[in-house]
């Protein structure tokens, strides 16, 4: 009869479940977290350590969150959790951005739906809707956001909305009154006829757009003798921007060419004997569109040739009286068109800028809701979407065009409305590049900033180099007002100290809205006639508020600091977030309001495309963690690049799920080997075997790796690396080898105590190492071994490892003892693939090994590193049919059965089974543990 050991094996125990149960677990978690004011715990701790501070960029309060919110959201909470346990103190307060068109569209939307009129809505009604609307969403995504398992104050969040942000936002932008940055002008500005209102850059998306295209002449009006009687021609995909030309731009020292048309195709529209000026590079081009067939050439020459010439517009005679002169422009080029351009100085930033050199004419032409104005002749009333057809039907009639065609561009829409945008010339508050050497200023602060990727320094250079002036005017409702007054007489802005602070003391008691609902006398008398001064009624562009955020948080709070240490989104907030952040804080203070900034890519769905609703392929962070807990969305962000766009779909989280699997059971094999420890049990470094030593040695270089990392903001590499420990190193090496001795080894054994000290230190490390990762399950992990009202892992910093653990010559030589083994167990998989064994137990190979791998392998028990029932070293040359690896030379292996009876408690096939006094079925090592146990065995 056999007899059953199992109750004489440690084997392990724990309340660990194998299973997670992220989605009803983590809840429960989260209660935990806010009764024991686990936040407020992490303050209390950290009060006196240098600071971290991730400044949040604020999200729309307006809708559920989608995936890119919820990576957006978890990578900065690693980050402050990390900087958290790396011994600062990373205080987050989240923030809202709740003014601006997206929040004012949905309002809008609703008064649609309902037949209501926003107009005859009095102003600060509509504005308390779209705050009521604001602070709903806030309250809506407050809840997403932690559920996420992100940290932070989120009782006291910062809200642009707040009267106390409203107020600062109006202080910033008296700043800039004051030091004469802020003026009024009158501008081509990107326009949207729908929103009827002012866009900036970053409310800007480009998408494939059909255009009319236009050849036409201008005829010469005067100039010198051989352009007489001959015509400009220009090229335009914005017909409706005829009736705003009052010039024609050329390339100083291009090439041109003047030809006689000498033969035409049938349907061409222009006419044998006339003559045309274009610019030499682009004649054939010009000739194949227009259906010249032939032409002579009559005059060839530098661009220069033609200042002072003067055309005629062509619909002179119906209202266009007007000269047209040839002016020099840096902005020609002979990429397309005719190398003239037909310049509109209030419908394009350059026509504007060359046209200011030139003291050219801006003509207002376009009204805000995209039609022409009632002065306009020839096309008063129509829109501007609908009159190219018609303006080039005109240009036909009176002889003027030379060609119609289409052209498929990537032309700018509105983000929000997606309608195509137009540049109008209306009259905008601007601050200036220029006045306190804005630009200068923040061109420093970009290179005094730290970039991550360094990419995005050039990105945003290249950005600020080149930007206009800032128009900070909105002709919208839902914002903060541009709380300025301008003289009706002289223009002049009123620049008093005093009524600043009037303004500021009504703002900070009753927020913006006093703006709309207070008559100028109240901020204006008795000190002036408020009859003698207008009142702005535009608000501010929202990147004005979100850009102001770093005033009203980061200084105005005292457990904040000022600059941040680090701002983080995605690369679209070069041009937006970033952007007028940097340029608030320079023109107000002089240098940016962080010292750091990191971009993250867009998340894709698993194809790499852009999700969509119409592509179906839009996937919920809601449904994520429903489905498998938050904490595989949180792996996810940590094992992507996020330095690119990264994709999400099922078959990645799946595979997330995976490597989660593989580290959950690395934790439960941690946990159950522990059971019952007690400190005494502790080896000291020295006393332990080589295999023990060379993993806390492991564990040195991961310590540098990961706080490295970390710092750096690389988390994939910090997740890679934490990954491939615990599934190569630990789970298939260490843990494979060390389960004999963790079950079998006597109580006390030295061996058994040394690994079991190692798991105690693999406890410690991987729960905090994991902490800022995936937040839940290290705390399951460490509450399971550690639990109490008071405990947590959160609370707890990265362990301190010691420097004599660190030991590049063990490591050198366990790294060719892994390679050994791999040899080996790489030959006796071909073994129990082929069914001459079952187990590695019962082989004992013979391995043929060079003599200086003899001597690196003396003193080690290879049996138990190979997990066979014996191995002998051979150095003599190995036999033909010995398995080896390419990879690994001077190892061959020739497996063998091992002889011997199997051990019932260890399975181990050895000699001495059968010759112990008490159990003949066991090996001596076995019954030694047997006989000191005080249990019966069962028999």
């Amino acid at each position: 009869m056999s007899t059953d050991y199992k109750s004489t094996l440690f084997l392990p125990r724990t309340d660990f479940p194998m299973k997670a149960g992220l989605p009803a677990k983590e809840p429960g978690l989260l209660e935990r977290w806010e009764t024991m004011d686990l936040f407020g715990r992490q303050r209390e701790q950290s009060k006196d350590r240098e600071k971290f501070i991730l400044h949040d960029g604020p999200p729309y309060a307006n809708g559920n969150l989608h995936i890119g919110h919820a990576m957006n959201k978890i990578l900065k909470d690693v980050i402050s959790r990390s900087q958290q346990m790396m011994g600062k103190n990373a205080h987050y307060v989240p923030g809202w951005d709740c003014h601006g068109l997206p929040i004012e569209w949905k309002i809008e939307e609703k008064y649609r739906k309902a037949g209501k009129d926003k107009d005859q809505v009095p102003v600060v009604e509509f504005r308390k809707e779209c705050r009521d609307f604001a602070a709903h969403w806030v309250g809506v995504q407050k809840e997403e956001f932690k559920r996420l398992g992100v940290i932070g104050d989120w009782e006291r969040p910062y809200l642009t909305m707040s009267f106390d942000a409203e107020a600062q936002i109006v202080r910033e932008l008296l700043k800039f009154l004051m030091n004469g940055g802020l003026y009024r002008g009158s501008k081509p500005v990107m326009w949207s006829p729908v929103e009827k209102t002012a866009l900036a850059e970053a409310e800007l998306e480009y998408h494939d757009h059909t255009s009319t295209t236009i050849h036409v002449r201008f005829p010469v009006k005067s100039g010198p003798d051989e352009f007489m009687g001959a015509s400009i021609v220009i090229w335009t995909t914005t017909p409706w921007t005829m009736p705003g030309n009052r010039a024609i731009s050329y390339g100083p020292d291009m090439e041109y060419v003047g030809i006689e048309v000498s033969e035409v195709a049938e349907g061409s529209l222009a006419v044998v004997g006339e003559k045309l000026f274009v610019a030499t590079e682009l004649l054939e081009e010009v000739k194949k569109e227009a259906g010249i067939a032939a032409a002579d050439v009559i005059w060839r020459g530098k661009g220069d040739a033609f200042k002072g010439v003067v055309c005629l517009h062509p619909f002179n005679g119906q209202g266009y009286d007007f000269d047209v002169p040839l002016i020099d422009g840096d902005h020609v080029t002979v990429d397309a068109g005719t190398g003239f351009v037909h310049t509109a100085p209030g419908h394009g930033q350059e026509d504007y800028e060359v046209g200011m050199v030139h003291g050219i004419e801006v003509p207002h032409t376009v009204d805000e809701d995209g039609t022409f104005y009632e002065h306009v002749p020839m096309f008063a009333g129509q829109h501007v979407y609908k009159c190219n057809e018609g303006v080039a039907d005109e240009l036909e009639k009176v002889g003027a065009l030379l060609k119609r065609g289409k052209l498929v561009h990537s032309y700018p829409h509105s983000w929000r409305s997606k309608a195509p945008l137009i540049f109008r010339n209306t009259s905008q508050w601007f601050i200036s590049m220029e006045t306190n050497d804005l630009r200068a200023k923040a061109l420093k602060a970009i290179d005094d900033t730290k970039w991550y990727p360094a990419s995005g320094r050039n990105r945003i250079h290249a950005m600020i180099s080149g930007r206009p002036d800032w128009v900070l005017s909105r002709q919208r409702a839902w914002g903060v007002p541009i709380t300025v007054f301008t003289h009706k007489e002289t223009g002049e802005l009123l620049r008093d100290e005093k009524i600043n602070a009037r303004i500021l003391e009504i703002m900070e008691a009753e927020g913006a809205d006093a703006w709309f609902d207070s008559p100028a006398e109240r901020f204006l008398e008795p000190d002036y006639n408020a009859d003698d001064y207008e009142m702005a009624k535009d608000i501010l562009d929202v990147w004005f508020d979100s850009g102001c955020t770093h005033a009203f948080t980061l200084e105005a709070r005292p457990e904040l600091q000022w600059p941040a240490s680090l701002y983080l989104e995605g690369t679209d907030q070069h041009r937006g977030w970033f952007h007028s952040s940097l340029l608030e804080s320079c023109g107000t203070r002089g240098r940016a309001p962080y010292e750091a900034v990191l971009t993250h890519g867009f998340v894709m769905d698993g194809q790499g495309r852009k999700m969509s609703k119409s592509l179906g392929n839009v996937v919920a962070p809601q449904k994520i963690i429903e489905q498998n807990g938050a904490d595989i969305l949180r792996l996810w962000v940590v094992a992507s690049d996020y330095s690119e766009d990264m994709r999400i779909g099922n078959e990645i989280v799946k595979g997330q799920v995976d490597s989660y699997r593989r580290l959950r059971n690395t934790l439960r094999f941690i946990l159950g080997n522990l059971e019952g420890w007690v400190e005494s049990e502790r080896l000291d470094y020295s006393e332990m075997p080589e295999l023990e030593q060379w993993v806390l040695h492991r564990l040195s270089v991961l310590d540098e790796l990961i706080r490295e990392n970390c710092n750096e903001y690389e988390f994939s590499r910090v997740f890679t690396a934490i990954h491939n420990f615990c599934t190569l190193e630990l789970s298939a090496f260490y843990f494979d080898i060390r389960k004999d001795v963790l079950y079998c080894d006597g109580a006390n054994d030295i061996r058994r105590r040394a690994a079991r000290t190692v798991l105690d230190q693999l406890f410690h490390c991987l729960t905090a190492w994991l902490a800022p990762m995936l937040v839940f399950t290290a705390e399951e992990t460490w509450l399971t071994r550690y639990p109490g009202e008071d405990s947590s892992v959160h609370l707890r910093q990265f362990p301190e490892i010691p420097k004599d653990w660190r030991n590049q010559a063990l490591h050198d030589r366990w790294s060719k003892v892994r390679s050994f083994r791999r040899v080996v167990t790489g030959a006796l998989e071909i073994e129990r693939r082929e069914k001459r064994i079952g187990s590695s137990l019962q082989a004992a190979p013979t391995v043929y090994v060079s003599a200086d791998y003899k001597a690196l392998l003396e003193g080690l028990d290879l049996a138990d590193i190979c997990i066979t029932s014996g191995v002998s070293l051979s150095t003599d040359a190995a036999p033909a049919e010995a398995f080896t690896l390419e990879d690994v030379s001077g190892v061959a292996v020739v497996p063998a059965l091992a002889d011997g009876e199997k051990c019932q408690r260890c399975w181990k096939i050895l000699d001495e089974v059968g010759t112990h006094e008490t159990y003949n079925d066991l090996c001596h090592r076995c019954a030694d543990v047997v006989v000191s146990l005080p249990v019966e065995v069962e028999a």
